[in-house]
């Protein structure tokens, strides 16, 4: 059946029609009998794009499944979502890339497998990077851990960049913060061994930054959390690295003081940042020196939550609070525009991700009909409960954000 969209406000300010047949945007004056609905009040954006989500399917027993999870996505407005390798076997040959896809095929929005960098994540021998790639995937990652030998990381590199891929790297330095490490620098807690250093974060995106420009194949530096690592990585833009860099929702709105109170929905990797830190985060997002969001949602079973601080599993949800968060922090402060908001969550990570030729794209005629359908005066208070997500480590819940999504669609169907 043919859409009409009639009256949607696009982000640029414009009053218009989207008509729609079939999976692509069409001129309005095209359609015949069109089912309408009426948008007056409301924005259209491109499908959001997340390059850094855990799925956490296949797996036993698993947190989160494909479908709850790219649920929860669409109803943040997301189109498509990277699903990071960590699953239970890892994503490392083109076999288990072959068996995501396939469970993928339940999903109402695009599911894009990204591999592995080292077999089983072990960071001790590179996995089958050309084999993988051959099945499309160009994002590796081991995410979750930090690949530290740098001689694995320059192979990876060297064969990464034949393939026209992007490294994401895990900026984590274990030596430096610890296997046990959950407060950041600036929170006083018993036992020295918990202190996550901000410089274990830094030294890695400095390592790698180097190592992009000696190399030349592109990076991506994951949930970036402290002013440190702005400047570094503004530094290495300023040389030329093919580096890209992205900063999570959580460390966009959430401040250390939340690690003091031991509730461990609030231990992360990296964790939870200074003001000055978050300050800066935000200042980078709003100039372009950090180039998107990615929501690292990391749902965890309550079981894995529910223990001491330092033995709970680290991890937050976010995919449905992406945008509000975003909106909050960034567009309702003035420091972005809707233009910016697009490209930093939609058309920058599909692009980075090697999908820009079907996600964040013109609403347009002839485009693919991937968008979602926004109020933003919406405000709700956040019920962790309420959500798709099976994972219930919402470090949002009770908060009062913008809850501005109202449809999502993908190729012109319903996904929320």
């Amino acid at each position: 059946m043919d859409l009409l969209i009639t009256d949607v406000t696009l982000a640029s300010g414009v009053r218009t029609d989207l008509g729609i047949r079939g999976s692509h945007f069409v001129d309005p004056s095209a359609l015949t009998r069109p089912k309408k609905i009426d948008a007056s009040g409301l924005m259209a954006l491109p499908g959001l794009v997340d390059l850094h989500t855990h799925l956490r399917e296949p797996a036993p027993d698993p947190a989160e499944t494909i479908e709850t999870g790219t649920q929860a996505a669409a109803a943040g407005g997301y189109t498509a979502v990277y699903a990071m390798a960590n699953t239970n076997p890892v994503t490392d040959t083109a076999e288990k890339v072959r068996v995501l896809r396939k469970l993928a095929r339940k999903a109402d929005i695009e599911v894009v497998p990204i591999g592995a960098i080292t077999r089983g994540l072990a960071g001790e021998q590179v996995a089958d990077i050309e084999a993988m790639n051959a099945e499309g995937v160009t994002v590796f990652s081991d995410d979750g851990f930090c690949v530290m030998d740098v001689d694995i990381m320059k192979e990876a590199l060297q064969r990464i960049k034949v393939c026209n891929g992007v490294l994401a790297q895990h900026c984590q330095d274990h030596g430096i913060a610890g296997a046990q490490a959950f407060a950041p620098d600036n929170v006083i807690v018993d036992n020295p061994t918990h202190i996550w250093d901000r410089s274990a974060e830094t030294t890695i995106a400095e390592r790698d930054i180097q190592l992009a420009l000696d190399t030349g194949c592109r990076v991506h530096l994951c949930h970036i959390s402290t002013a440190e690592s702005v400047e570094v990585i503004r530094w290495g833009k300023n040389q030329g690295a093919p580096i890209t860099a992205e900063v999570t929702p959580h460390h966009l709105l959430l401040g250390a003081e939340l690690v003091q109170s031991m509730d461990t929905r609030f231990k992360v990797n990296p964790p939870l940042r200074t003001d000055e830190d978050i300050e800066a985060v935000r200042q980078a997002l709003a100039e372009g020196v950090i180039d998107i969001v990615g929501t690292d949602h990391a749902p965890h079973k309550t079981s894995d939550k529910d223990k001491p601080m330092d033995q709970a599993k680290p991890g937050m949800v976010g995919l449905e609070w992406a945008l509000g968060v975003v909106m909050e922090t960034m567009v309702l402060t003035g420091r972005m525009d809707w233009d910016s908001v697009i490209d930093r969550m939609s058309l920058t990570p599909a692009r980075i991700g090697g999908i820009s030729d079907h996600q964040g794209r013109n609403l347009t005629p002839g485009e693919p009909a991937t968008f979602t359908l926004i109020d933003p005066t919406l405000r709700g208070i956040i019920n962790k409960e309420d959500a798709f997500t099976q994972g219930l480590n919402n470090p949002y819940h009770g908060l009062e954000l913008p809850t501005p999504v109202i449809s999502t669609y993908c190729n012109g169907q319903e996904s929320y």
